[in-house]
């Protein structure tokens, strides 16, 4: 197995790692010269791809890519390997037996709080969620016409070892933002590399909505966190008179709750299942500042 990590930054690290300890050769691509060194130093062979240029290293790697992972936003030009300048992915990578596009459950759009699951029409609100529906919409065709599965992974709001609430409280930047009924669903980033793996090793195709079994309240998690810290209850701030960046606004203009029902019945095991045994996790184990 040779697998390729387009995009090698939180998630797409922690994905690499679970297929080198299964013994897979691995390089993930990265923008910075810094950032693939830190890869290669870490068992991972690291190469510089700005999402258009596709380097002698690359190209090489590609050419004996079997397992492919893609991580990289698509942006207003949409998915990199999708561009009009852009070689067929079948001659950049021949052996290609399997893909993973990393998408977001952004692309359901607001529910208003409800229940949904792979079948629910997408109703993408942000520009970023609408390039997502076409990025996904490329990888399926590719995977029908090419007989190549591919999982679409639509993750939710990820965290882990160094990006976690507990790290918010530490550094004093943490707030319990309190809109009425609002719920975001979330995942620990080593579930997103262990079903990642689940789904290439059975060779799945298909969307997959990669959340846990808890959607919540956001101020809950901070108290949460608090609690297991022994630390000062943060301030709660209505959303209303709340001063956030227009990114972190647009999330609270949607509310739904994913739900991970297909991934489980084909078998897949949480590691990490709800928020408050994974924070517990992070903070006993001492790796909660990554």
């Amino acid at each position: 197995m040779q697998v390729l990590i387009l995009g090698a930054g939180f998630s797409g690290k922690a994905i690499a790692s679970t297929f080198r300890a299964k013994g897979a050769a691995v390089a993930g691509t990265t923008r910075s010269a810094a950032k693939a060194e830190a890869l290669s130093a870490s068992g991972i062979q690291g190469i510089i791809y700005d999402g258009e240029t596709i380097s002698p290293k690359l190209a090489a790697f590609m050419a004996g890519t079997t397992h492919l992972v893609q991580s990289i936003a698509p942006g207003r030009d949409g998915d990199p390997l999708f561009r009009p300048a852009s070689p067929p992915i079948t001659t950049l990578m021949p052996r290609l037996e399997w893909v993973a596009y990393l998408s977001t459950v952004g692309v359901y759009g607001d529910h208003q709080g409800a229940w949904v699951d792979e079948d629910t029409p997408l109703h993408p609100k942000s520009t970023r969620s609408i390039e997502r529906v076409e990025a996904e919409s490329n990888w399926l065709s590719f995977g029908s016409k090419e007989n190549v599965p591919v999982a679409v992974m639509r993750l939710s709001g990820i965290y882990g070892p160094g990006r976690n609430a507990l790290c918010n409280i530490a550094d004093g930047t943490a707030r319990r933002l309190i809109k009425k009924d609002q719920v975001f669903n979330r995942i620990r980033v080593e579930d997103i590399a262990a079903s990642a793996a689940f789904l290439a090793e059975r060779k799945l195709g298909g969307v997959f909505n990669i959340t846990d079994h808890e959607p919540g309240p956001p101020q809950d998690v901070v108290a949460e966190a608090a609690r297991i810290m022994g630390a000062e209850m943060p301030p709660e701030v209505p959303f209303e008179t709340a001063e956030l960046s227009p990114m972190a606004r647009s999330f609270y203009g949607e509310n739904k709750r994913v739900s991970n029902s297909k991934l489980r019945s084909l078998g897949y095991q949480f590691l990490f299942p709800d928020y408050r045994g994974s924070l517990a996790q992070l903070w006993n184990s001492s790796n909660w500042r990554g």
